[in-house]
Parts: C-alpha cells; sequence; structure tokens
C-alpha cells in the first residue's frame, strides 16, 4: 500500500485550503427587520456595464443598485459596506446577506445631513463627516434598524464650498479629517483651511489639530501598508486652462509638511495671483505623481487583497470623477499607481474606463470611490448612475 499519496493529497488539500483562506472570503451578514431597512436585490441601475474596459481576467458588475448620490465608502468588521453621500443628506448602510455577491438590503442610517460625505468604520462605531461636525453611530452593525448618533465635534469651518469631506482613521488611531479651501484661489489667515486634521475621537473634548497644510481639497487618501505613510490625493485649481494645472498625488513622510497651495500647483506651477506672496518651489512638498488637470482624483486605496494578481499588491487604486470645466472632458476612470519599494511612484495606467465617450463627450457615470472586500474584490461607488460596482477577477 502507498501510503505517500494519500499524505501528499492532505498536504494538497490543507495548501488549497490555506490558499482559500488567505484570499479571503464573502461571509453571510444576519440583519434585523426595520422601517428603515429596504429590500434592493430587484433595484435597476441605469448603467452601461459592456462599456466598460477592464484588463484582461476582470469582470465588472453592479453590487448595489438605488444607493443615490453614492459617494465614500467604508467597511464594518462583518462585511458591512457604509456609504455616504454629498447631495442626497443620507447616510446608508448596505449588507450582502447571503454573501453572493450583491448587497440585498439597504438601511438609512440618517436623513437630512448637511453634505455627509465621509464614512469611517473603528472598533464597533461607524463615524460620519458633515461639513463642520463629526457624528458617531455607537455599536452600529447591532443596531442598523434603531441608528443613533453623537456629536463627536462641531467646530469645523461651515463653509460650503469644499466643505464636504473624506474621513478615515490613521495608525495611529486617530481620526483625519480635511478642511478644503472654501474657494477656487485664496489665501485664508485661519491654518485650518486647505488642511488635512487629525482628531482624537477617544477624547472628549478634544480638538484638531493640522497634519498637512497647502492642500487645496482631498477627498480620499489612505496609508500605505508598509510604511504607513499618508498617501492622498488633491484637486487642482480651476481657471487657469483646460491642462493646467495637474491635480495630484500626495505623499506625507511626516506632520507639519506643506503641500504648495495656493502659492504653488502640481510642484512646478506658480499661481498668477498668489505665487508672489509664497516661497520657492523647492519649499513645499512636490506631489509624488501629477495626475491630469481637472481629472478629479477622489477615493484611493492600497490594494491588499488575494484576488487580484499579485502585481496590484501594496499599489494604489484610484478614483477619477471627472472635470467638470474643461473643453473636453478628462477623467471618468478608475486608475493604478504603482509605488516601488521606496515609495517614489514609477508608473500609472488605467485600469477602468468607459463611463466618458471620449467622440461624442457623454458621460453616465462618475466613479467616486474605492472598497476593498474580504474576498479582495473591489467596490467603485458612482454617485451619477446612483449605484456601487464589483470588481472581480479570474485567471
Amino acid at each position: 500500500m502507498n501510503y505517500l499519496r494519500p499524505l501528499a493529497f492532505s498536504l494538497a488539500l490543507g495548501f488549497l485550503s490555506l490558499n482559500a483562506s488567505c484570499q479571503g472570503k464573502l461571509s453571510p451578514v444576519s440583519t434585523s427587520n426595520g422601517n428603515n431597512k429596504k429590500d434592493i436585490r430587484s433595484a435597476k441601475a441605469d448603467v452601461k456595464l459592456d462599456q466598460i474596459k477592464l484588463p484582461a481576467g476582470f469582470k465588472i458588475d453592479v453590487w448595489a443598485a438605488d444607493v443615490p448620490n453614492a459617494r465614500s465608502m467604508a467597511i464594518s468588521d462583518n462585511g458591512i459596506v457604509f456609504v455616504g453621500n454629498r447631495q442626497e443628506k443620507n447616510v446608508y448602510a448596505l449588507v450582502d446577506e447571503n454573501a453572493d455577491g450583491k448587497a440585498d438590503y439597504k438601511f438609512i442610517l440618517a436623513e437630512g445631513l448637511r453634505m455627509p460625505n465621509g464614512v469611517a468604520y473603528k472598533n464597533g462605531d461607524l463615524y460620519v463627516a458633515e461639513v463642520n461636525r463629526i457624528l458617531r453611530f455607537k455599536d452600529i452593525k447591532n443596531n442598523l434598524t434603531t441608528p443613533k448618533f453623537e456629536v463627536v465635534y462641531d467646530g469645523y469651518p461651515t463653509d460650503g464650498h469644499h466643505g464636504w469631506k473624506f474621513i478615515a482613521f490613521g495608525p495611529d488611531g486617530m481620526l483625519y479629517v480635511p478642511v478644503g479651501a472654501p474657494c477656487n484661489i485664496c489665501e485664508k489667515e485661519n491654518p485650518i483651511y486647505a488642511s488635512i486634521t487629525r482628531l482624537d475621537v477617544s477624547k472628549p473634548g478634544a480638538k484638531p489639530e493640522v497634519y498637512a497644510s497647502g492642500v487645496r481639497n482631498t477627498v480620499g487618501f489612505a496609508w500605505h501598508p508598509q510604511s504607513k505613510e499618508l498617501w492622498f490625493t488633491d484637486n487642482g485649481r480651476d481657471m487657469m486652462g483646460d491642462d493646467v494645472p495637474d491635480c495630484e498625488l500626495n505623499r506625507a513622510t511626516a506632520k507639519g509638511q506643506h503641500f504648495g497651495y495656493p502659492y504653488w500647483h502640481a510642484g512646478t506651477v506658480k499661481d498668477p495671483e498668489f505665487g508672489s506672496k509664497g516661497k520657492e518651489a523647492s519649499a513645499y512638498v512636490a506631489p509624488a505623481a501629477k495626475m491630469g488637470a481637472h481629472t478629479a482624483p477622489l477615493g484611493m486605496r492600497f490594494y491588499q487583497g488575494g484576488m487580484f494578481p499579485t502585481t496590484y499588491k501594496n499599489n494604489a487604486i484610484i478614483a477619477k470623477h471627472g472635470s467638470w470645466n474643461r473643453s473636453k472632458k478628462s477623467g471618468y476612470e478608475v486608475v493604478l499607481a504603482k509605488i516601488d519599494a521606496s515609495g517614489k511612484v514609477t508608473g500609472q495606467e488605467v485600469f477602468a474606463s468607459g463611463w466618458l465617450n471620449p467622440a461624442t463627450q457623454d458621460v453616465w457615470g462618475r466613479p467616486v470611490d474605492v472598497q476593498e472586500l474580504p474576498d479582495g474584490s473591489l467596490l467603485i461607488s458612482d454617485d451619477m448612475a446612483n449605484c456601487i460596482y464589483r470588481v472581480t477577477y479570474a485567471k
């Protein structure tokens, strides 16, 4: 009798099991019924998925429809996806109860808020950013049908211009909250404008401190999985022409750095109105990568899953929302920024495109944010098509 064959077979099964567990998987999520719970299994999105171009082996589907103005996303430890929005005043929780790769139910967690764009999850609690307030929904996964919030901080500026916020927790446990410039181009005495702040939400009465300055309007950031450095997108100023200045991907290596606004843009473009009031370009941190003029790069994540090819690991996937004031539209795509071990961006390539028809200039969707699911697939929110897509990969 050959005793090695069953042993080899057993080892192979163990390897396959280990490999599967490393890749992760979707798990069922059980939720209660309530008045704020809506069945969206039969909801349809007005999309043209046949026009989306992806690399070989990738596939895109609608993960959740009927999500008005779907913007920034966050995910709980058990796979509940939270979604903020900028125009509809609501915050949602989306649940895939049967783990089939599509959302089944939508919970309305809050209504009537002011631009509740930002959502973040930590230790069972959901945090939501309005223009001037940070809200906390305690133990949210056990209170989806009876959501209540408390105000953590309400001292941020009330300006609506660039007032909507993306928020996320950093490796230091602090909540990072940007404050956009309240204008296209201006200089404000209050240092909290055009910045990224951080707030210790664990301490009652804590106030934000400025972490990075000279940031016109970031609506997406993440920390590199290895270096733990903060990377963020930044939208360039308007009214300087179709191709000037570039939007930016930035890298903050320490607290206190200044990234140029309103004096310099994209590292080398001196502002015609405020450039002479600032220092030389070398005094400010230049972007890690230029991302095209008016492309509006927003949400970004460093890919960490096991589903996509290994070449995606630790690289940044970034949603470009698209231009609004360019003679020929730009953006409206999702890109991959490749970053080497030293933290240098070695290249950018289009990952998903097709929301914009360059020939006709017609647009039917606008990517906003990206969020990885436990199985390594990728969600992409779309505030124009009012839905969230899921991108999967199979060899």
